[in-house]
């Protein structure tokens, strides 16, 4: 039957589609647990200089994650959100791309911006919502954003990214540029409406978009068992008619190399890609969560000190000969130096001025913002110790 959309053919028996398939989707991966090249097959890896470049970008990552997160504890910033045990999918992933790229990422992705060149300072300034902050602090920390890195600002809201990227993939299609969009999500943004709107005008619509979902497994605290019963997100792209790969993504030379081929397809086919990299959540959601009250410490543990995509990557590396115990003391001490330096002037800066509250909303201010401006020093003024001694009024 001549149907839109295509041809369809008919049939005298009567068949369901069963649920799922009676075997999983496989996972590929380049590097055993043990940081050993998987037999078998010749992969494409990098070189020497990118690889280093790859392992100290993960390092850096994990010891500002380790900083900003304690700093939250010790009641300097009010919010923070650690990457530990998704290091790989953060700067892999980054190093596929190019910079002319356009990343609409969710929060776990800092590594992409830090790889593009955004400094310890910028992150600082951002956490600490300083008069140097890009977002002139009326943004939550880790709601980073960056024009000169193509790095649109984080937004709260689950999955909301997902159909402005598509939307702005579109754009790339009509001016013919040689770059595609790259949408991050975790796995918790497949339960929303975003998800499937923003994954189904990228393939009508035939835009060059790279979907990568990290599944660490939890969506806070809800596991993917309470989320879906597919076979994990992979297969999810196919009912949009959309090409799909799932990676580990404890493996840096295995997100590399999907992310690469995904962004070539993309490009050179105008077409949407959906990536799934399966990892783990080492740290809490945020430091508004305990993990442990929804899974067990030994779980965690086991994820942390077995299956690490830091010490993966550091295994591999090392065997190359490109990296020693004398690299690894000097980066790290030289980058603790300069996290704790980007802080410390962070948070001596002054904040933004109040009357940036009421900036770039509209060309001109409004009546009822002008109004609620004069309220505000107002109340500033008549009740000065409910407010920080460093607000400017």
């Amino acid at each position: 039957m001549d149907f839109p959309g295509g041809k369809v053919m008919f049939t005298s028996q009567m068949s369901f589609i069963a649920e799922s398939g009676k075997k999983r989707v496989p996972c590929y991966r380049v590097l055993d647990d043990c940081g050993e090249p998987i037999s078998g097959k010749i992969h494409e890896l990098v070189s020497q200089d990118m690889a280093t470049r790859m392992y100290s970008s993960m390092i850096k990552l994990q010891i500002m994650d380790t900083y900003l997160y304690e700093a939250q504890r010790q009641g300097r910033i009010s919010f923070y959100i650690t990457s530990n045990g998704e290091e790989a999918i953060n700067i892999a992933s980054a190093a596929a791309l190019s910079s002319e790229d356009i990343v609409f990422a969710q929060y776990r992705e800092p590594g992409v911006l830090l790889w593009r060149g955004f400094t310890l300072q910028e992150f600082t300034n951002q956490c600490f919502g300083n008069k140097a902050d890009y977002g002139k602090g009326r943004q939550m920390p880790i709601h980073y954003g960056s024009n000169k890195h193509n790095y649109f600002t984080i937004s709260s809201p689950i999955a909301t990214q997902l159909p402005q990227a598509a939307g702005a993939a579109y754009s790339l299609k009509i001016d013919n540029k040689d770059a595609c969009v790259v949408a991050y999500m975790g796995d918790g943004c497949t339960s929303e409406g975003d998800f499937h709107a923003g994954l189904n005008f990228a393939a009508v619509m035939e835009v060059p978009i790279v979907f990568i979902c990290r599944n660490n497994g939890y969506a806070i605290s809800t596991p993917i068992t309470d989320q879906f019963r597919s076979d994990g997100v992979v297969v999810k792209g196919q009912a949009y008619g959309i090409r799909s790969i799932r990676v580990d993504g404890n493996d840096a030379l295995a997100v590399y190399n999907v992310v690469q081929a995904a962004r070539e397809m993309a490009i050179s086919e105008q077409r949407p890609i959906l990536v799934e990299a399966l990892t783990y959540r080492v740290g809490h959601h945020s430091t508004s969560d305990d993990s442990t009250k929804y899974r067990p410490a030994e779980e965690i543990e086991h994820w942390k000190m077995a299956k690490s995509p830091v010490t993966k990557f550091q295994k591999w590396v090392e065997r190359n000969g490109w990296w020693n115990e004398e690299d690894e003391l000097e980066i790290r001490d030289r980058i603790k130096k300069e996290i704790i330096q980007s802080i410390q002037v962070a948070e001596k800066l002054e904040k933004p001025p109040i009357s940036e509250l009421f900036t770039d909303v509209y060309d001109q201010p409004t009546k009822d913002l002008i109004e609620q401006e004069i309220l505000l020093r107002e109340t500033i003024n008549k009740h000065p110790k409910d407010y920080p001694s460093d607000v400017a009024v």
